[in-house]
């Protein structure tokens, strides 16, 4: 999820395409967000780690 955030940053930011933008700034934000979780030991989705 994190990767697939960046590329769409990447993508967007050459194009100025602005919805590619947001939306990657959000897969990375959400990404970073479960990998945190995970780390932690939180169960995330009846998973005790997320990848």
């Amino acid at each position: 999820m994190i990767v697939v955030g960046i590329v769409l940053l990447v993508i967007g930011f050459i194009a100025h395409i602005a919805i590619l933008w947001t939306i990657g700034m959000i897969l990375v934000v959400i990404g970073l967000i479960l990998w945190v979780l995970g780390a932690l030991g939180h169960a995330i989705g009846g998973r005790r780690h997320y990848w």
